[in-house]
């Protein structure tokens, strides 16, 4: 489990699930679970035209990614969020079509970007993954305060002189570097189980944004050791246990939530958790705060 053709899994999988789990947080306080859903699924399309050309797929996934983004967040302005979004999957998924009905050929590396290659992550690719990883992160934190309040309170943010449709996009971008990042370690269909399923599950816990942020890349993290590690032993595919793990630990979640929701009605107390009225008063507080 841990030879030397496996560290390259595990350290790209760690990367991954931290990037996850911080940029998971906003994508489930955002609302933006469609969005996250389709920018992996759509720049499927890039890698098969970059194959088709012969240029290098991760090159593709960016441009096509980073084009969603642009898609999502300029149709917005124009219409709903989820109607943009689906148009823009419709578009991508459309090309990719076309671009794999060009080629005699269905590459081993396209499928792989569906499903994942994690057990074969080279160190040729776990460069690529570890810069731009390092670039969300920074861009998270350099946006944090503004991400913040204009996710949990847009209108306070207008206020404020913070541009809705600056952090849309802003927000899209960094999703779409998850994206480039991501699929080629986990794949399109996985990294969107990494984005929801921890996140969504640390909200059910804590009212607490930076806890709440903590707690998803810790669900992020746990999921991808135990599915690499069960995978191994037992030669089941790793994206069943992704998935399964993340869908049980936000069961576990929301079980929490509704237990601990009947306690404080028994004793009077005020609820502390999972309430998305109060996690948007502690955030707009904890933004506040700090721009105080």
């Amino acid at each position: 489990m841990f030879a030397s053709f496996m560290m390259n899994a595990w350290e790209a999988a760690t990367i991954v699930a931290i990037v996850a789990g911080v940029v998971g947080f906003f994508t489930v306080l955002r609302g933006a679970a469609f969005a996250a859903h389709a920018l992996p699924n759509g720049a499927f399309a890039g890698a098969a035209g970059a194959f088709l050309i012969g240029a290098n797929t991760i090159v593709g996934l960016g441009v096509f990614s980073l084009a969603g983004a642009g898609m999502i967040a300029g149709l917005g302005r124009r219409a709903r969020s989820d109607v943009a979004t689906a148009l823009t999957i419709v578009l991508m998924l459309a090309l990719g079509d076309l671009f794999l009905s060009r080629t005699s050929e269905y590459a081993p590396e396209i499928f792989a970007l569906l499903f994942g290659e994690i057990l074969g992550v080279s160190t040729s690719k776990l460069w690529p993954t570890i810069a731009i990883a390092a670039v969300c992160i920074v861009a998270v934190a350099v946006l944090y305060r503004p991400l913040m309040l204009s996710s949990v309170s847009p209108d306070v943010a207008e206020a404020r002189g913070i541009n809705p449709r600056v952090m849309d996009l802003a927000f899209l971008v960094v999703v779409a570097l998850v994206t480039t990042m991501a699929v080629p370690v986990v794949g399109s269909l996985l990294i969107f189980s990494l984005l929801i399923g921890p996140a969504g599950a640390a909200r059910s816990f804590t009212n607490r944004p930076p806890v709440a942020m903590g707690l998803s890349v810790v669900f992020a993290l746990v999921t991808v050791w135990v599915a690499i590690a069960v995978s191994y032993e037992t030669n089941l595919p790793i994206g069943f246990f992704v998935g399964a793990i993340s869908a049980f630990a936000y069961t576990v979640g929301r079980t929490w939530t509704a237990w601990s929701g009947r306690r404080s009605r028994r004793g009077g107390d005020r609820a502390t958790l999972a309430d998305p009225a109060d996690l948007a008063d502690q955030g707009t507080a904890h933004a506040g705060a700090e721009s105080g």
